[in-house]
């Protein structure tokens, strides 16, 4: 076959690559289309990264300070970021923007802020997008569930969680991501009627309601999928506990009433692991459960529970044998199966993370971010800044909360109306 020029530029590109000493470094982008990731377990499959930041961190590509307020992380998909945020307490929007430059693209309305005399007062907007395919799924704070057209932002359906289905939401609203598993939407309402909820994605159409006994406020945490003794199922974390429904059904299979926060703050999404489940909440602790089968029916068996294991709105991070997440005071890493502490080291205090090409990307409610490799053996930080600009906090008792995100070679952080992109791509 004769050679074309594109081939021969390939190959001298590689000889000279290799006479230099080096060979090209393999990039693999991927999106982040969801709350926590692909997977929604704070994984990414992104490689071809920075393995180590230089001083004051990597190179910021932009910084916009008109996003909007709230704490929603971006979904991002090709070169576009989609986030959730709001002006005042009236107009609470999802909002597309360019990943190139953060220009807007468009924004649509979901409705007004939830519950806007909580106590404490963090009034604004929470959710993260969920995109599938062509479409945006977004639950606004009061509760208004919509799926929009990715191009344009156009309204396909809509829901109002609190009319609708009597939902009841926590002290700060609703902050949950939607779930999209198949051609099945999953949300948590709360309350009696309907405390979780099966929609058909397409429509809108509900396909199951479970009315929890005794009823439930929907809490702060995201739901995600399990698979344990042969059964499909939703796990989430309400006001009063962890929950595990039928996938098919909507049935209630179990109910674990253990990481009840003292605070009311159940937000930590959980983090599941063949059969196991690890579940943490503010003041109380964290702790794993094992989901027993017997005759059809699922149990959780607690294994572990302790009060100062991973707890931080942040969330946690399993990687091999290990979990790592974060406390009001610092950062640890425990065996996932058996709870053994490895090590706890100050690093940011309570702090957000995701995982991508071998090192953990660490938000700090105290606005600072760092780049540390993940080993038992001890805490490796390989890069620490802080981002410029920084808004304002209303008050005291606000902090930094948003998740950091990486995808396409870039990691965007945000904390209200700023959004950062910065490039963290290996030369």
């Amino acid at each position: 076959m004769k050679p074309t020029l594109k081939t021969c530029s390939l190959l001298v590109a590689s000889h000279l690559a290799l006479a230099c000493g080096f060979e090209p470094t393999p990039v693999r982008a991927a999106d982040w289309p969801q709350w926590r990731g692909p997977n929604r377990d704070g994984h990414t499959t992104e490689t071809g990264l920075l393995p180590e930041w230089p001083a004051g961190g990597p190179k910021l590509q932009w910084q916009v300070t008109d996003l909007g307020s709230g704490y929603s992380t971006p979904a991002v998909v090709g070169e576009r970021l989609f986030v959730l945020a709001n002006e005042g307490l009236e107009n609470e929007f999802v909002k597309a923007v360019a990943a190139r430059d953060g220009k807007v693209l468009w924004a649509t309305r979901l409705g007004q802020v939830g519950k806007p005399k909580q106590n404490p007062n963090f009034p604004a907007a929470r959710s993260t997008p969920t995109v599938v395919g062509q479409v945006l799924y977004a639950l606004g704070s009061d509760g208004d569930l919509a799926c929009l057209d990715l191009e344009t932002g156009t309204v396909r359906w809509r829901k109002q969680l609190q009319r609708d289905f009597g939902g009841k939401p926590g002290t700060w609203a609703y902050a949950e991501s939607p779930l999209v598993d198949g051609d099945t939407l999953v949300c948590c309402p709360g309350g009696s009627e309907a405390t979780v909820l099966a929609l058909h994605r397409a429509t809108g159409e509900v396909l199951w309601k479970c009315p929890l006994p005794e009823g439930d406020d929907a809490a702060y945490a995201s739901a995600i999928v399990v698979e344990a003794g042969g059964i499909r199922q939703y796990v989430q974390l309400l006001q009063k506990g962890l929950v595990g429904v039928e996938a098919k059904t909507g049935k209630l299979l179990w109910r674990y009433a253990k990481p009840t926060s003292r605070y009311d703050a159940n937000i930590p999404t959980p983090v599941a692991s063949e059969g196991a489940i690890y579940v943490g909440s503010a003041g109380t602790g964290g702790g794993l459960v094992r989901l027993k089968s017997d005759q059809g029916r699922i149990e959780p068996e607690q294994v572990y529970f302790e009060s100062k294991l991973p707890t931080a709105i942040g969330g946690a991070v399993k990687l091999g044998r290990f979990l790592y997440g974060t406390t009001a005071q610092a950062m640890l890493c425990l065996e996932f199966a058996t709870g053994e502490l490895k090590w706890e080291e100050r690093a940011l205090g309570a702090a957000s993370m995701c995982y991508a090409d071998s090192r953990l990307y660490l938000h700090g409610e105290n606005g600072e971010v760092a780049l540390v490799e993940p080993t038992p053996e001890g805490y490796r930080e390989r890069g620490r800044f802080a981002p410029p600009k920084q808004p304002q906090r209303a008050h005291a008792m606000e902090k930094a909360w948003a998740y950091p995100v990486v995808a396409h070679g870039r990691l965007y952080l945000r904390d209200h109306g700023s959004l950062w992109s910065y490039d963290v791509r290996r030369p």
